[in-house]
This record gives structure tokens, C-alpha cells and sequence, in this order.
């Protein structure tokens, strides 16, 4: 397929920013060619008064969490973050079973997709249908258009059966077969990991390459529990276990200390902040000032909008720390971008430029004042957003034309998603809080 995207304000670089009035030219899965283009055989998709960017990156998501969505609760609230996994989403993930892996996927990865994400960090849980589920994800998300990078969310809490059922579910995923998904290999968090099992994780991630995607200090908790049982803190845990490296994704890092975040930064680890699920869960701040430059932003299964996530990020860095400006927004956009890129041994992908994977978000952005590269980072801070998302093309195929879905029937699955969730919350219903507690305290 070749296709013309003409007209355009297009961003080729969010970090350096370069901003240019061109054509872009799609020839298969890349761009061919970036500049005033004449190429009469090519579809013509017209970008006059819009704006094309890099397709957006979610480096840290929960997919399954899409059909939780107005989930009732009947529980008594929880008081504190172990409590909100124990009642809330330990309870969701038993009650998954393999149609309601696939669908929670599919809706997750459309929502996500019609914000102008092209590519989903994924970290999957079902421990009553672990086998294969990642191949639901991947099929799913590749049958709506979606880039994905996908991990089962290896954990003692459920037993040592389905601990070593997850890490064996890693390992079959990263032999590859899907063309648009790459694996990882996922640990829930230190406090929920023995020795044992993170040592089979690292050993995992060794063999096929590929990094560990772990929560980190999320919480207090997983400090506490660390210092309990292992004398040393979650970071250093992990460097022991050979958990870190340039490879491997650190979620949410809210509550390292200054020891630690060297250990990260001089391993070459990446960090995803999730600054809205870290206010939902009122878990405190990511020091994200001292985290360094290899900090991307995933939205921690709230949704899969990237433009509400780095706005979010953007106010919250702000109000700590006045000399943040919104050019740091779209530097973290950048570094989801080469995470990904990374994962897919793809250098260009996370830009537009000649050679680069075809994955392209046009928004319809018609604003009262200039776009360039001065004034982009305002534009995103105060101006776009999801809703202005228009066309979406990933790997080359137009994923999203006029923004309605291209390769699925939205209707109908729609329907079929909220007839499953219905179903899912009953089973939530029935089950009674996780017993699974950490040491040194909640």
C-alpha cells in the first residue's frame, strides 16, 4: 500500500523538536519520503490544517483492566494501596477467564487506538488462565492494528504452581510469532516475589533477551516488606538479581531513595510514570526530577490516552518544581518512543523520517496561533488532545480513518464487551478479598 499524507504540519522529531510543513509518503510499512512529494499513485489522505505526529507510546499498561470500568463495589474501601490490590484488582484478575482476557484486550487496545496510541507496554494478569493468555492479547491487539510489547505478571501471592506457570508463559511468548508484539518478561513487584521466583524471572530475561517489567516502590509497602525479609531496599534487590539493565522497566518508582535511583540510572534501567494512577491510588510523588533522562510515561491501566497522561504529568512536575516547562512533556514522549523503538530493534520508530515504521497519528488541530517548534510543547500542554485525533496508521495500514476503527466491527464487539463485563463483575462479586499481605506492615 502506498499512501500520501499531504499537507501536513508535521512533527518529525519530538526530542530534538522539528517541526515542518510537508507530505509524507508511505510506501508498505515506512515512510518513504518526507517533503514536498508528488507520487500520483498513492492514496491521498488530505492534512491540510492537521497536524502528524509519531503515534503516541503507553509504556506501562493493564489491559485487563478495560472491562473494570463503573465496576460496582460492595467491599468496605480500601484504607490503603495493599488494600485497594487486595480488594479491587486481585479479585478482577482471578475472575478473568480466556474470553474476558481477549476482550478487555480488544476494548483496551481500541480505546487506546482511537486516542492515537499505536503502541501498548502491556502487563497481564489472569492467574485462573495464564496459559496462552499473552497470545490473546497479541491477537487482539494485532487484529485491531495495535504495536504491542507484552509480559504475564510472574507473582508468588497466588501460589508457586501459577508463579511457575507465569514464568513459563513468559518464556513461550518471547520465542515471537506475532508480528506486531514483542515480549518481556513480567514480575508483579518485590513484595509479592521470593527469591526463588525473581531469580527465574531474571534467568528468563537472560535467556531470551529481553528486559524485566516490574512495579517498583509503588507504595511504601514494597520498601517495608523488602527491608523485612531481605535487609536491602527493592532496587538493590533487583540489581542482585540481575533484574536491571538497559532492557528492562521500572513502574512507577515513587517511593526510591537517592541510593537507588543511582543503582537505576547507572544500569541503564528505564522508569515509566504514571502520574494519574499514582494520584487515583494517593501513593505520593515520583521524584521524577532525579530519575534521569530515560523516563517514559505509561498510564498504569486508567486508559490508553497519552495526551491526558503527559498533561497530567506535565502540572504535577510543575506544581513541584516551578522550572519544569512544558518542553518536558514532549521529552517524555520522545523517551516512550525510543523505549519502544528499543524493543522492536526499530532506531527510527518514536519519529517521521525516511526509513522510519509507518506509525503516524494525524490530528485535526486547527489552532488560533502558530505550530512549530518553538511553540509545539504549548500546543501540547495546553492545546491537544485525544479528541482531536483524526487518522491513525501503524506499520503502514490505517488503523483509524476518520476516526472510526478500520479492522474491526466496533459495534458488535462493543456489545460483546460490555455483555462479558457483566458477567466478570458477578464472578468479582463472589470472591472475597486477596489474603495476600507483605511484610512489615500495609
Amino acid at each position: 500500500m502506498t499512501l500520501l499524507l499531504a499537507g501536513g504540519t508535521v512533527v518529525t522529531s519530538l526530542d530534538p523538536v522539528r517541526v515542518e510543513r510537508a507530505d509524507v509518503l508511505v510506501r508498505g510499512s515506512r515512510v518513504d519520503a518526507v517533503g514536498a512529494v508528488d507520487a500520483t499513485e498513492a492514496e491521498r489522505i488530505d492534512c491540510s490544517a492537521c497536524l502528524v505526529i509519531p503515534g503516541n507510546v503507553c509504556a506501562h499498561h493493564h489491559l485487563y483492566s478495560a472491562l473494570a470500568r463503573g465496576m460496582p463495589y460492595r467491599l468496605e474501601p480500601p484504607e490503603s494501596f495493599v488494600q485497594v490490590l487486595q480488594r479491587i484488582w486481585w479479585r478482577l484478575d482471578r475472575a478473568l477467564d480466556e474470553d474476558g482476557v481477549w476482550l478487555s484486550a480488544w476494548s483496551g487496545g481500541a480505546d487506546a487506538l482511537l486516542a492515537g496510541t499505536t503502541t501498548i507496554v502491556d502487563h497481564h494478569a489472569s492467574p485462573n488462565a495464564i496459559a496462552g493468555s499473552l497470545d490473546r492479547i497479541a491477537d487482539a491487539l494485532g487484529g485491531l492494528g495495535v504495536r504491542s510489547v507484552l509480559c504475564y505478571e510472574v507473582t508468588d501471592r497466588d501460589g508457586p504452581e501459577r508463579a511457575e506457570a507465569g514464568v513459563e508463559e513468559n518464556l513461550r511468548f518471547c520465542k515471537g510469532g506475532f508480528p506486531l508484539a514483542m515480549g518481556m518478561v513480567g514480575a508483579h513487584a518485590s513484595f509479592t516475589l521470593s527469591d526463588a521466583t525473581l531469580a527465574a524471572c531474571a534467568e528468563v530475561a537472560r535467556d531470551a533477551d529481553v528486559g524485566v517489567h516490574v512495579h517498583v516502590a509503588e507504595d511504601a509497602a514494597d520498601e517495608r516488606d523488602a527491608m523485612t525479609r531481605f535487609d536491602r531496599r527493592v532496587v538493590q534487590r533487583l540489581a542482585e538479581a540481575g533484574a536491571l539493565g538497559p532492557r528492562s522497566l521500572l513502574a512507577h518508582c515513587v517511593h526510591v531513595d537517592e541510593r537507588e535511583i543511582a543503582t537505576i540510572r547507572e544500569t541503564g534501567t528505564w522508569v515509566v510514570h504514571n502520574p494519574r494512577s499514582n494520584m487515583n491510588n494517593r501513593v505520593g510523588r515520583a521524584p521524577v526530577g532525579e530519575l534521569g533522562p530515560d523516563l517514559a510515561l505509561g498510564t498504569d491501566g486508567i486508559d490508553g490516552d497519552l495526551f491526558a497522561e503527559s498533561r497530567t504529568a506535565f502540572w504535577r512536575a510543575r506544581e513541584a518544581d516551578a522550572s519544569v516547562g512544558a518542553g518536558w512533556i514532549l521529552e517524555r514522549m520522545a523517551a516512550s518512543g525510543r523505549f519502544a523503538a528499543a524493543a522492536f530493534e526499530e532506531p527510527l520508530l518514536g519519529t517521521v523520517q525516511v526509513g522510519a515504521p509507518a506509525d503516524l497519528v494525524v490530528l485535526e488541530y486547527d489552532p488560533p496561533t502558530p505550530v512549530d517548534a518553538g511553540s509545539l510543547a504549548g500546543h501540547w500542554a495546553f492545546g491537544l488532545s485525544a479528541r482531536h485525533v483524526r487518522d491513525v496508521l501503524v506499520n503502514g495500514e490505517v488503523a483509524v480513518r476518520e476516526r472510526r476503527l478500520t479492522r474491526a466491527d466496533e459495534a458488535g464487539l462493543r456489545a460483546r464487551s460490555r455483555d462479558a463485563a457483566e458477567t466478570l463483575w458477578r464472578r468479582v462479586d463472589a470472591l472475597d478479598a486477596h489474603p495476600f499481605e507483605p511484610e512489615g506492615g500495609r
